[in-house]
Order: structure tokens, then C-alpha cells, then sequence
């Protein structure tokens, strides 16, 4: 079929809806197009997806420093708010609140988690017309 070695299958399964397999933990994911824009709005976008990859990802480097600097952000949580833009149809902002577990975090450590937000890899590929505002309750 392809001379690529893939990491994701996906099928276009009708109605704007595809279906994804991670192939090495075989977990699958649903998109559908949003109400906005011909669909049925019953799973995440794509553009969803985007999103929610930002917010893993840095989620994900932030979990990986305090790992490495002897401290710990199990449970925090995360809120993603999407705004489109129009012509082209694209994201146009992601707004995050992170809202740490009350561990006392430092102001290095405070200082450390935001850089490695900063610096996550889905961060670092979205284009810079892509508006990022991050907020964390420590």
C-alpha cells in the first residue's frame, strides 16, 4: 500500500466521520466534523485533537521535568478552550489553564514547568499565526 512505516491506520468511514488505531496499543479514536462545519459534532474534531495534543504534550514535558528534579504534578488538571479562524478555516487560538494539585511548588519549580511548556514538541510545530495563551494555577 505505502513504503511508509506507519504508527497510526486510519478509514474515512462516511458521514465525516473517521475511525484512527494506535497500532502499537491498538486504542482508537473517533473524529467527526464539528456542528459548525457540516457535522454531527458526536466526537473530537480534528481540530480537537490539535488542541488536546498541545495540552498532553505539555503536559507530558512538565511531567517529565518534575520527574526529573524529584517532584511530582500527579493530578493536575487542564482546560482547553478552541477559537477557529476563517479564511483559511484554521485554528486561530488555544487558550489552557493548568491547575496544579496545592504541592507548595518553589518559584524554580514554577519557573521549570513553565519553560517545559514552552518547549513541547506540539508547541514548537504549530505555526506562529497559531495565538497560545497558557495559564497555571499553582
Amino acid at each position: 500500500m505505502s513504503n511508509i512505516n506507519p504508527i497510526i491506520k486510519g478509514e474515512y468511514k462516511g458521514s465525516l466521520r473517521s475511525e484512527m488505531t494506535h497500532l502499537k496499543s491498538q486504542n482508537t479514536i473517533l473524529t467527526d466534523a464539528p456542528t459548525d462545519n457540516h457535522g454531527k459534532g458526536e466526537a473530537f474534531s480534528p481540530t480537537d485533537l490539535v488542541c488536546g495534543a498541545l495540552g498532553a504534550c505539555m503536559m507530558t514535558i512538565m511531567g517529565i521535568t518534575a520527574q526529573a528534579h524529584g517532584f511530582s504534578v500527579d493530578g493536575t488538571k487542564y482546560e482547553i478552550q478552541k477559537t477557529m479562524a476563517a479564511d483559511p478555516r484554521r485554528i486561530g487560538q488555544i487558550d489552557i489553564v493548568f491547575n496544579f494539585p496545592p504541592n507548595g511548588y518553589s518559584p524554580k519549580q514554577q519557573a521549570m514547568l513553565k519553560s517545559a511548556a514552552d518547549t513541547c514538541p506540539v508547541a514548537q510545530t504549530l505555526s506562529k499565526e497559531v495565538v497560545v495563551n497558557i495559564t497555571m494555577n499553582f
